[in-house]
């Protein structure tokens, strides 16, 4: 759920900026023999040796990365745009070809200090990777020239990887070739479950990959360093190791290492049905300075509780839970026992994924499988009956899509799944997340997107429309209903107090009024629908426990007006 705002981002685009595709500044320059790539440490391989990077904004991950097992991840913060540079030698008069992959938030790829013209080019938010090429051309007398990458101001953190500035040798020469690495040390299995064993080990220099053998035969390829090893028995006890990779060759194995899988789960159960109007509220599995409360502490008027939030593991795609002791629990247990009373009490009690820190990304088949694997892992084992998908940025649809089909063909019919996009992610349904919701609208349960946090936005009938008004709630919520989804699966998201959110509080008096124009056209604003939609979901909010610092008012007033729609 956010809890930041975009408001950076909001003044760009209503200041004209282009949210298109990327910006070609120059021409593709002819390779001629003898060209290098004049970047050191080009891959992050070796951290960030031979960068610099703004404030500390810039950091070597594992993941993701596009090729090797290092990349660059850096965050913007306020008036820092995290930009990481490199200066590298070139040949005066010489052309170079200067590119490197990018995923994530805005990323700007470009050359100063040319001594002919500097160079620049960038691309929007992209769930997957994607290449930013330019060229430059050196000075007479230029012997070196900046490179750097920067992101947006108060956008999302972007990742930078295989950065290449190919042209004629300026004396510094490139990185030399690799050499066989050497074999992996602490290999450790983690999460087991019935059918699969997590697996980490420590990261070998100059490795570009590692192969994870299961009882002496090749398991599965990785370019990080972890893996989840599937399709095993239950209850049934493997030996594992690992090697690491690259151009070079295959180093030796690690020592073995044991892992027993578990008995065979037992499924969630499809759960009781979610009611033709719902009220969503999430639950906060932290401490924020909201009231900290139990499962069983969130009021009635709650039909669909999502437990707030999933963790994203070293694993890509993967996702974990860890019961935060801040909220009182003697046991996880006592947790589960709370979810299963809910549960009983015909409540639907599903697991957060995203938020304003826990992104996850999926943008492969595989991230997709370890994505739905892991997540109906979590609903058998704690009780979940459904998922919300609460990402901020980085929304892959084609990917996404695959994820959640999965996961609903494991966890049945009954599986309720929600979603929470920001304001901006369901402007058109050209959006990443938009798409993701049509193409599973026939599993959907309800979106409901989050009007706050969000500055003006255009409404469906191209009018600009003020945060926090009956209009911008409802001329808003007309994009989805008019853009394919039903009105059963829309939703109206707003804080539960004015401390829930930075920015779009409402008094519960506005929502209902925006859900009675919306199903009845009476108590509209300025802008009125041209049609009723009377099956309408309801509304959700952030968080139960705001809701439950504000007396719970905002529930107590919302929450009966929805279960009386018509």
């Amino acid at each position: 759920m956010e809890r930041t705002t975009r408001a950076a981002l909001a003044l760009a685009v209503s200041a004209g900026l282009s949210l298109a595709g990327t910006v070609a500044v120059t021409g593709t320059a002819q390779a001629a023999a003898g060209d290098i790539n004049v970047a050191k440490n080009a891959g992050f391989e070796n951290g960030l040796a031979g960068w610099s990077c703004a404030g500390g904004t810039g950091t070597a991950v594992s993941s993701p990365v596009r090729t090797g097992t290092g990349a660059l991840r850096a965050t913007p913060a306020g008036a820092n745009n995290a930009e990481c540079v490199q200066t590298v030698a070139v040949k005066p008069g010489s052309t170079y070809t200067l590119s490197a992959w990018v995923q994530g938030g805005y990323a700007y790829l470009g050359a100063r200090g040319t001594g002919t013209t500097d160079v620049s080019t960038w691309t929007p938010d992209s769930g997957a990777w994607k290449q930013l090429t330019t060229t430059f051309t050196a000075g007479p007398s230029t012997t070196s020239v900046q490179v750097y990458t920067h992101g947006w101001y108060g956008a999302a953190a972007y990742s930078v990887d295989d950065v290449n500035v190919f042209g004629p040798d300026g004396g510094g020469g490139t990185d030399p070739g690799p050499s066989i690495p050497g074999a992996p040390a602490g290999l450790a299995a983690g999460t087991v479950t019935s059918s699969s064993v997590d697996l980490t080990w420590g990261a070998v220099s100059g490795a570009t990959g590692y192969k994870v053998y299961r009882d002496g035969a090749l398991a599965t390829t990785v370019s990080g360093t972890s893996a989840t090893v599937s399709g095993l028995t239950a209850n049934t006890s493997y030996q594992f190791q690992v090697s690491a990779t690259n151009a070079a060759g295959e180093s030796p194995k690690s020592a073995a290492v044991p892992a027993r899988t578990s008995d065979t789960g037992t499924p969630p159960g499809p759960g009781p049905a979610v009611p033709k109007h719902a009220v969503t509220g999430y639950w906060q599995n932290f401490d924020n300075g909201a009231t900290v409360q139990k499962l069983r502490d969130v009021p009635s008027s709650y039909d669909i509780i999502a437990v707030s939030f999933a963790e994203s593991t070293t694993t890509p795609g993967r996702i974990g839970f860890t019961l935060d002791p801040a909220v009182g629990y003697a046991s996880t247990a006592d947790f589960k026992a709370d979810i299963a009373a809910k549960k009983a009490a015909g409540k639907s009690v599903i697991l957060s994924v995203g938020g304003e820190l826990g992104n996850v990304t999926i943008n492969s088949d595989a991230t997709a499988a370890a994505f739905a694997d892991s997540a109906y892992g979590l609903m058998q084992e704690y009780g979940f009956n459904g998922v919300d998908i609460d990402l901020e940025h980085g929304v892959n649809a084609t990917y996404l899509s695959k994820a959640l089909r999965r996961l609903s063909a494991k966890a049945g019919s009954g599986m309720v799944l929600t979603m929470a996009p920001q304001t901006l992610d369901m402007q058109s349904t050209g959006t990443e997340y938009f798409k993701t919701a049509l193409a599973v609208k026939d599993i959907l349960t309800v979106v409901n997107t989050q009007y706050y946090n969000s500055g003006a936005m255009l409404g469906c009938d191209g009018k600009v429309y003020s945060q926090g008004s009956v209009d911008f709630l409802t001329a808003l919520a007309c994009i989805q209903l008019e853009g394919g989804l039903d009105a059963s699966q829309v939703g109206i998201g707003v804080p539960a107090s004015s401390r829930g959110a930075g920015s779009g509080y409402v008094d519960p008096s506005v929502v209902k009024n925006a859900l009675d124009c919306l199903a009845r056209t009476t108590s509209c604003g300025s802008f009125k629908p041209s049609r009723t939609y009377p099956g309408i979901r309801g509304a959700m909010t952030w968080s139960t426990n705001w809701d439950a610092t504000a007396g719970n008012a905002w529930s107590n007033a919302v929450g009966p007006y929805v279960h009386a729609l018509p």
